[in-house]
């Protein structure tokens, strides 16, 4: 087996926090003592990556996602477990690794707010202890590739959010990381900018074998660009599958769009619902756990002939969404951290 990329066993790291009473009273409490209470952000975790996978690591508010990311990336140390990142414990080994990866903050940037773009990456060249021959030309081809242009020269206060995570990405790039932690690169972009986003991340990676590890509340992100999930809850592992899997596994229901030479539909079968009827077409929701996809084929053809059919499984949003509620309802995560094949 070849050494991986981030492993990662038993990791726990708990926060201490003061518990103080609201408004001015509490305030004035808080000033001379109050109680200190343990919350836990990671509880025995553990998970493996290999080189070059993409992985995206999503979860609720208050997961752990951030705490995890700041744990691998040497910012934090942990209560206990160990971890190794190519091989270095990051708090141990935080100079050495930060030569080895990359980072990008989609609320924190690295880049010089009044300065151009290009400014920030001749400091970086000098941070990272680059040939300069070397960065010239690694600079030149990721401006080529991300469509830069003219933009390395506007202050990046005068970029919109788009074009400056563009620059924050190749920022990233440049002293050539051998794994990248996007931490919700795409949040507050429009449509266009995120699918641009992953696009060039994801070609990035695929053509330098580049291990990418991706923490997002968007949905699309996990599909466009990556292909396998990590899902945590409450500090702990939840699910670990390939995207493919997570769809299959915890599909319970499909839409289905019917053409029909007949102007009405009409169906009477327990976990089908007409969600939209316009005429000789009807979209039907139906649930899986009650109805078979060929059960309901069956009874629209015994009632007209079909011009057209197409079925689709929900958008990934509403099985994370499942996911989740599935573990609130356990309380205590029992769903399976299925994939034998990630098995840390």
């Amino acid at each position: 087996m070849t050494a991986a990329a981030i492993e990662v066993r038993s990791l726990h790291k708990h926060f201490r926090v003061k518990d103080r009473a609201p408004g001015l009273r509490g305030a004035v409490r808080g000033l001379f003592g109050s109680r200190v209470r343990e919350v836990p952000a990671v509880e025995d975790l553990s998970f493996r990556v290999e080189p070059g996978e993409r992985v995206a690591f999503v979860g609720p508010n208050g997961a752990g996602k951030s705490t995890t990311i700041k744990i691998l990336a040497g910012i934090l140390h942990p209560d206990r477990g160990s971890v190794h990142v190519l091989g270095l414990t990051p708090w141990k080994d935080r100079r050495r690794l930060g030569f080895r990866i990359g980072t990008v903050f989609g609320q924190r940037s690295q880049l010089w707010y009044h300065l151009p773009a290009r400014d920030t990456f001749e400091l970086l060249a000098r941070i990272y202890e680059q040939d300069p021959a070397e960065h010239r030309r690694r600079t030149a081809a990721y401006v080529e590739l991300f469509g830069l242009g003219d933009l390395l020269s506007q202050p990046v206060r005068q970029l919109s959010l788009g074009q400056r995570m563009r620059c924050e990405v190749v920022g990233s790039l440049l002293h050539a990381p051998e794994i990248l932690f996007l931490d919700e690169p795409t949040i507050g972009l429009d449509v266009t900018a995120k699918a641009v986003i992953r696009d060039l991340v994801r070609e990035q990676s695929e053509r330098d074998g580049r291990t990418l590890l991706f923490t997002s509340h968007d949905t699309g992100d996990m599909e466009r660009v990556c292909d396998r999930v990590i899902v945590i809850h409450r500090g702990r592992l939840l699910l670990d599958r390939s995207t493919s899997a997570l769809r299959s596994g915890f599909i319970e229901r499909k839409r289905m769009t019917v053409h029909s030479a007949a102007e009405r539909i009409d169906l009477d079968e327990p976990g089908v619902r007409v969600t939209r009827r316009r005429p000789h077409c009807t979209e039907l929701d139906l649930d899986l756990r009650r109805v078979s996809v060929e059960r309901v084929v069956q009874a629209l053809l015994a009632q007209t002939a079909l011009d057209d059919l197409s079925i689709e499984d929900p958008p990934m949003e509403e099985i994370v969404q499942a996911i989740y509620a599935r573990a609130e309802q356990t309380q205590a995560g029992e769903v399976q951290p299925a994939g034998e094949e990630h098995a840390p």
